[in-house]
C-alpha cells in the first residue's frame, strides 16, 4: 500500500470513528432534558433538547459529505476481507436496542411493594413523568407503618369538638396570629387586594395548618404517600397525589430531598396537597417559583386566599353567626338551609354582639346537638371545607378569623359533661346505622361526613332532633 492511500485510509478510519462518536453521544448523554414549565406565568422560552438530525439530512452536511467522501476512498483502497468491524450505520439510534425490562428504583425488601412499585413505575411513565425523575426520586423508598398509625387518628374525627376548638383557637394561637397580622400587614394587604379573600381568615388557615410556619412537617413526601397509596382505604387517592409530587419534582419547584410535609402529603406554610399546589399555588412574586417550603410565606399565604377565591369565597360575608333560637322551634329544621329572612321569621336571633346579613342563603348546624351552640353557617363555611372536609375544622378556622378581629368567643356552653365515645363504640354506632340502611361506609370509627349525615337521617327517622350529634344516650337509644 502507496504512502498516500495509507494516509487516505487513516483519515477516513479516524472520520468515520469520531462521527459515529458524536452520534451515540447525543443519543444517550446524561444531561437531564429542559424542565417543563406549569405555571402560565412562567412559561418562558425553553430552547428544545438537541436532536439528532434524521439520515437524509445528515447526508447534506458538508461533515457528512467529507465523511462519505473519504469512506468510498476506504472502500477502494481497504482489503477485499477486511477484519475491523463495520462502522455503526449513520441511522442507527439506541432506541433500536432490546428493551430492557423496567427496573425496580430501589429493593425494599416488602415483596408487595415492591410489585405495586413496579406497576405504579408503568402509571407514572403513561402519566408524563420521565423514567429518569421516577428512578431518582423514587429510589429507595420504603412503607412506613407509622404513617398508617397517624392516619387512623387525626384529632377532628376523633376528639369532641369543644376539645379540639380549645386547642385550635387557643389564646396562645389567637396572640400569635395578631402578632403575625402586624408584622405581614403589608403582605395581607396586597393578597387581600388581589383574591378578595379577608387576612385574618388567611392568617387563621396558616395558624391551624403550621402554627404559622413553626410546624410544617419534616416527613419526606414520597415514602408518605407511598405508603399510604398501598395500605390506606383511599389508597386511589394517595397514588394521584403522588403523581402530582412527581410532577412538582419534574418541574423543578424542588427535588425530592427538599420536599418534606406533613405525614398525609401536605406541604408548606398552609400545607397544600400536591394536586391542589399544581391547580392553585401561585408565584406572587413573579420571581419564577411557587415556592411554598421556604421560610418566607409569601407564596404559600398568597396561595390559600387564591384557593378560597377559586372555590367561591365571598368577601364580606360571614362564614357562620352563633344564634339563639325558640323554645317552640321545630328541630326537624336542624341541618336545612334556608335565605336569612326565613331564619329570621322562624325566630332564629344573633347571640349579642353579633348580627345576620339581611340576604343570603344559610344552614342551621348544632355542632354538638342541641345542648351546645347554634350556629348559622354561610357559604364561606362550605367554602373553607373544600380546604379540610370536616365541620369542626371549618368551625375552627371560621371562629379563629373572627377572635384575630376581635370578635367575642361562643356564647352558650358546650356540653362538657359528655362522655365521647370510644373508638369501638363509634364502630359500633355506624354498625346499627349499616343495619338501619343510613350508612353505607367503611365501619372504621372515624365520625366523618357519612356518619353524621347517616346519624341525622336515624334521628329523624325515631322522631329526635336530627342534629347530628354523636352521643352515648344516641348510642344507648340505638341499642334498645
Amino acid at each position: 500500500m502507496s504512502f498516500r492511500a495509507g494516509f487516505l485510509w487513516l483519515t477516513a478510519f479516524v472520520s468515520v470513528s469520531v462521527a459515529g462518536t458524536a452520534l451515540a453521544s447525543v443519543e444517550v448523554s446524561p444531561r437531564p432534558m429542559p424542565r417543563p414549565e406549569l405555571n402560565a406565568q412562567r412559561q418562558a422560552a425553553v430552547p428544545p433538547a438537541p436532536q439528532s438530525p434524521e439520515p437524509a439530512t445528515r447526508a447534506a452536511t458538508p461533515q457528512a459529505t467529507t465523511v462519505s467522501a473519504r469512506a468510498t476512498a476506504l472502500a477502494l483502497l481497504a482489503p477485499a476481507s477486511s477484519l475491523r468491524p463495520n462502522a455503526r450505520p449513520a441511522g442507527l439510534r439506541a432506541a433500536a436496542r432490546p428493551a430492557a425490562p423496567a427496573p425496580v428504583p430501589g429493593a425494599s425488601g416488602n415483596a408487595r411493594f415492591d410489585a405495586w412499585l413496579r406497576d405504579f413505575r408503568t402509571r407514572a411513565l403513561r402519566e408524563g413523568i420521565t423514567a429518569r425523575v421516577f428512578d431518582t426520586a423514587m429510589a429507595g423508598i420504603r412503607p412506613n407503618d407509622e404513617i398508617l398509625q397517624r392516619e387512623a387518628h387525626q384529632p377532628e374525627f376523633s376528639r369532641p369538638i369543644w376539645a379540639y376548638l380549645d386547642s385550635a383557637v387557643s389564646q396562645a394561637r389567637i396572640d400569635n396570629g395578631r402578632r403575625a397580622l402586624s408584622r405581614y400587614r403589608t403582605l395581607l394587604g396586597e393578597i387581600e387586594a388581589r383574591y378578595g379573600v379577608e387576612r385574618e381568615v388567611v392568617v387563621a388557615v396558616w395558624g391551624l395548618e403550621s402554627s404559622f410556619g413553626e410546624l410544617r412537617g419534616r416527613t419526606p413526601i414520597l415514602p408518605a404517600l407511598a405508603t399510604l397509596a398501598i395500605s390506606s382505604r383511599r389508597a386511589d387517592f394517595y397514588e394521584e397525589q403522588l403523581i402530582g409530587a412527581l410532577r412538582i419534582i419534574q418541574a423543578g419547584d424542588v427535588d425530592a430531598s427538599h420536599m418534606v410535609g406533613s405525614w398525609a402529603g401536605a406541604m408548606g406554610h398552609t400545607q397544600f396537597i400536591p394536586t391542589s399546589y399544581l391547580a392553585y399555588a401561585v408565584d406572587f412574586r413573579g420571581d419564577g417559583r411557587r415556592d411554598i417550603w421556604s421560610d418566607d410565606p409569601t407564596d404559600s399565604l398568597a396561595s390559600t386566599a387564591a384557593y378560597l377565591a377559586d372555590h367561591g369565597w365571598q368577601r364580606g360575608q360571614p362564614w357562620g353567626i352563633e344564634v339563639t333560637i325558640p323554645s317552640n322551634f321545630n328541630p326537624r329544621l336542624a341541618n336545612t338551609s334556608r335565605d336569612v329572612g326565613e331564619w329570621t321569621r322562624l325566630g332564629v336571633r344573633p347571640q349579642r354582639g353579633a348580627s345576620l346579613p339581611r340576604t343570603g342563603e344559610a344552614t342551621l348546624m348544632f355542632p354538638a346537638g342541641s345542648r351546645g351552640p347554634a350556629i348559622l353557617a354561610f357559604r364561606n363555611f362550605r367554602v373553607i371545607k373544600r380546604y379540610n372536609n370536616a365541620d369542626a375544622y371549618a368551625i375552627a378556622i371560621g371562629h379563629l378569623a373572627d377572635r384575630l378581629r376581635d370578635g367575642p368567643g361562643f356564647v352558650a356552653s358546650w356540653p362538657r359533661d359528655d362522655r365521647p365515645l370510644s373508638r369501638p363504640e363509634r364502630e359500633e354506632l355506624q354498625q346499627h346505622l349499616a343495619r338501619a340502611g343510613h350508612y353505607d361506609g367503611d365501619i372504621d370509627g372515624r365520625v366523618g361526613s357519612g356518619t353524621l349525615a347517616a346519624v341525622r337521617d336515624w334521628q329523624a327517622q325515631n322522631g329526635l332532633a336530627p342534629d347530628g350529634y354523636v352521643s352515648l344516650a344516641l348510642l344507648e337509644r340505638m341499642r334498645r
